[in-house]
């Protein structure tokens, strides 16, 4: 990064970055024949004469050069201007990134989940969650280090750190730090690419004292690790590209390499890193189109070129992603959680265990019969009764293995015949629920949340010496087989089959529909006329009968290997994620994020308030940076088409080589939001912002580029201070410390920005006199009770959403439950029409396709919410 040469040109359309040079004239490749021949060229160029003295002369200056001068004396690495700059802004990084990071004491927005997630990881618990996995080990080898109790599940905003002794610090810490780097290598990243020390300082100096990103370093959350990953994917390809007239070199290789390296670590924290991917591979193709033109490279050359980035930039990463998956898969080697989201086999990975069942089933037999359109689980039933229409025993699907799965297969009669008699395709039979001796049931009756009119209530009906009714029977139609024989008789996991409801004519049906509370959240189960094949459609997973003979051919699930495991997690995910389409309180469109128009609160308490919001000065001038950037290149297009050909002496192809890397990189991590249907919020915009003031920095180097470095100087220190002064109005927000209510109105940039300035005090003194109201107890009541704090509404953004953990402990309100309700109804009508049979070819074809599993914890413990032989009863 320190070779003393920087070049004015880049052959491959990329930025122009910093490297050592063996043959200037001749190296380049292109339409220019621009070279510069020192590394101050770009900081000092600008000025030709101090008070009279000559400090560099450009005198022999030709067309083909942009500057050229006398370097100065060289001074030891350690005497270095920009190493000093750099270890200021990283120690002042430090500060400002880390400076009572221990508070809040209690659990924070969506440390939630990621320290929950950490605790399962040390527990070593199955769990399902919609981001890579990389991070989140991080995080949890960090609490594990420090002692973390894998027993403090992180459930509830506002739990307390202390008294479990949670090490939170040294986790949030963690996070800091990377937060921390990232400050040194935005300044890098700028100045080895071929940019002025102003510039690249700037660009620091605006990554520091960024809120937003101050806020999201602070806390248990991934978004720090994505950007430090993703800011050195970015530096190790300006570091690579600067090597590019010594290719195959042992410095080419090693960054080409660290660059594949770096785009397997962000695309292993989250799926947003694979943007980076996009932009790394764009300016890839880039560099191969014009190596392909240059006729100095020979075919054997330019394969090699190819072979070797196709390994660092395409197997590297894959390698680096898949073995996150293998660590994880390691470490998660027990049932959790996150085992009904996953398929009977990939549990059977997780210590559960499935006895080998007979290949045939026959009347008499005793199974679970799981669903194969959702991942709901299996065929349930339990003592509780719906709350609504017959008001009969509530039949569910439920994911996880329990007695109340079982079921007694009879004839129509409702008999069991002596002897061995197998089912066949369209046998009649019943189900008698064994736990509780009711038997399914389908009626005219509306079931309890789809109103559908093809839609009817299935209960378990039936009492003490009841034969049952026509309403028991269902017909057994086979839709589905392995081999012949397993379509013509009912076998143990070979046979997908339907169950129609003699009298209703319809299909027992499931869809990813959630019951209420009073029926355990579980999932919906009914019997649909003109229903979607893929929800109607069921298998037997275990198979018992005291009359098998002990040589019948047994059946079981194959445990999937790793690639198995890996594709189907990566699907769910996929799934998962895509289904996260609920409105939030604090959700926001892309089209709002340049202009900062909202953020998200994350937590509020003792008249405090932890909200993320941007640093404006920041946020509007970076976008006034892309702006400027799209116009002018806009401008220059429609010249060149009328003839013109301004180059500007080189000046105008180094810019827009530099700046349009940033440019795209910026595109690339902005525009493919507007394709997402998902739940979207403020921090999605983080890792664009990041190239947006990457930008910035290279139009303040354009802006500066024909003045004095004293004047440079002082742009850069009014645009710093004005940043900083930015910031620091708004650090109450980002440290939640105190804060009075007219400083808060005051702090509103937008009215759009919605965090509650009624919650603060009038004035400071309050906070001590609250504080020493705590300290004294009240005449009539115990040292322990406290005056209620003002409590915000604490949301939580995508990542709760995705887990749908409740949150609703003392003193906090849980975000999701703020738009729960009057989404549920529009997703009910939603399911009702996706549910039904249409006969639109593109419909149809989503229909079938499948519905998107939402993401949430298991609240309820396997057997908590059932009764069985061992007397349980309600959740």
């Amino acid at each position: 990064m320190r070779n003393g040469h920087s070049s004015a040109v880049d052959q491959t359309g990329v930025p122009v970055y910093r490297g050592s040079q063996a043959a200037r004239g001749s190296s380049l490749v292109g339409n220019s024949s621009i070279t510069t021949d020192s590394r101050q060229s770009l900081d000092e160029s600008r000025e030709h004469h101090n008070h009279g003295k000559v400090v560099y002369s450009n005198d022999n200056e030709d067309s083909g050069q942009f500057t050229k001068f006398k370097s100065r004396r060289s001074l030891p690495w350690y005497q270095s201007r920009e190493l000093q700059v750099v270890g200021a802004i990283t120690l002042l990084s430090l500060i400002v990134r880390l400076w009572a990071i221990d508070y809040p004491t209690s659990v924070v927005f969506d440390e939630v989940h990621f320290g929950g997630f950490a605790s399962k990881y040390i527990r070593n618990s199955f769990f399902m969650d919609v981001h890579p996995p990389l991070a989140k080990m991080l995080i949890a080898l960090t609490g594990w280090l420090f002692g973390l109790n894998p027993s403090f599940d992180f459930k509830e905003i506002g739990m307390d750190y202390i008294e479990p002794k949670v090490p939170y610090v040294p986790m949030r810490l963690m996070c800091g730090l990377m937060g921390v780097a990232i400050v040194p290598m935005a300044f890098y990243t700028v100045r080895n690419s071929g940019h002025s020390i102003h510039a690249a300082t700037l660009a620091a100096l605006l990554v520091l004292f960024e809120n937003s990103l101050v806020t999201q370093s602070r806390l248990i959350l991934l978004d720090s690790p994505l950007i430090l990953f993703t800011a050195f994917t970015v530096l190790a390809w300006v570091n690579f590209h600067n090597q590019r007239n010594n290719a195959f070199s042992d410095d080419w290789f090693i960054w080409l390499f660290l660059t594949g390296v770096g785009l397997g670590l962000s695309g292993s924290v989250k799926w947003v890193g694979l943007f980076i991917i996009a932009t790394i591979g764009t300016s890839t193709i880039n560099q191969l189109w014009n190596l392909w033109g240059d006729l100095k490279i020979s075919p054997r050359s330019w394969l090699n070129h190819f072979i070797a980035r196709a390994v660092c930039l395409i197997v590297v990463p894959v390698a680096v992603y898949m073995l996150m998956f293998e660590i994880h898969f390691l470490i998660l080697h027990n049932g959790g959680d996150g085992d009904g989201f996953m398929s009977a086999p990939f549990q059977m990975t997780l210590g559960h265990s499935l006895q080998d069942s007979p290949l045939s089933v026959a009347f008499g037999a005793t199974v679970s019969i799981r669903h194969q359109g959702t991942k709901g689980g299996y065929l349930h039933s339990h003592v509780s009764v719906y709350e609504t229409g017959s008001k009969q025993q509530q039949i569910t699907l439920y994911p996880h293995k329990d007695t109340n799965n079982d079921w007694i297969i009879q004839k129509k009669d409702g008999t069991v015949p002596e002897g061995l008699e197998y089912i066949q395709h369209g046998d009649i039979i019943r189900l008698m629920h064994v736990s509780t001796n009711k038997r399914l049931h389908s009626h005219d009756h509306k079931p309890p949340m789809t109103e559908d009119e093809n839609h009817f209530e299935v209960s378990g009906y039936g009492y003490k010496d009841f034969a049952g009714d026509a309403n028991d029977e269902w017909r057994v139609e086979i839709v589905e087989s392995n081999d012949e024989e397993s379509g013509k008789f009912l076998h143990t996991l070979n046979t997908k089959f339907k169950l129609v409801h003699t009298n209703m004519n319809c299909d027992l049906f499931s869809h990813k529909v959630k019951l209420p509370k009073w029926a355990f959240e579980q999932q919906e189960v009914t019997c649909m006329r003109s229903a979607v094949l893929a929800k109607t459609t069921w298998v037997i997973e275990s198979n018992i009968h005291a009359n098998y003979p002990e040589d019948a051919p047994m059946v079981n699930y194959k445990k999937p290997g790793f690639l198995g495991k890996f594709l189907e997690l990566n699907k769910v995910m996929w799934e998962t994620n895509a289904g996260l389409v609920e409105s939030h309180p604090y959700d926001s469109r892309p089209s709002s994020w340049p202009l900062l128009k909202r953020g998200i609160s994350f937590w509020g308490k003792e008249q405090k308030h932890i909200y993320l919001v941007g640093n404006p000065v920041t946020w509007f001038m970076s976008t006034a940076a892309i702006v400027i950037y799209i116009a002018i290149r806009g401008l220059l297009f429609l010249r060149d088409k009328r003839g013109y050909n301004d180059d500007f002496n080189g000046l105008r192809e180094y810019y827009e080589l530099s700046g349009g890397f940033f440019f795209v990189a910026w595109a690339f991590h902005y525009f493919p939001f507007y394709l997402m249907d998902r739940q979207l919020f403020l921090h999605h915009y983080l890792p664009a912002l990041y190239f947006a003031i990457l930008l910035l920095s290279v139009t303040f180097d354009l802006a500066c580029r024909f003045i004095p470095n004293r004047a440079r100087l002082v742009a850069l220190v009014l645009i710093a201070s004005i940043a900083i002064y930015s910031f620091r109005v708004r650090a109450p927000l980002t440290y939640g410390s105190e804060w009075i209510r007219s400083e808060c109105e005051a702090s509103k940039v937008l009215t759009t920005w919605d965090y509650d300035c009624n919650q603060y005090p009038d004035n400071y003194a309050q906070y001590a006199a609250n504080a020493a109201a705590k300290v004294a107890p009240i005449e009539g009541t115990t040292g322990a009770e406290e005056p209620a704090a003002i409590v915000d509404s604490f949301e939580r953004d995508t990542d709760l959403q995705e887990q749908q953990a409740v949150s609703e402990g003392d003193g906090v309100i849980d975000a999701g439950a703020a738009g729960a309700a009057g989404a549920a109804a529009a997703a009910v009508a939603e399911q009702e029409a996706e549910d039904a049979q249409i006969t639109d070819p593109a419909v149809s074809k989503m229909a079938q396709d499948g519905e998107i599993e939402p993401t949430f914890d298991f609240e309820v413990p396997v057997e908590d919410d059932e009764v069985s032989e061992n007397d349980k009863n309600d959740a």
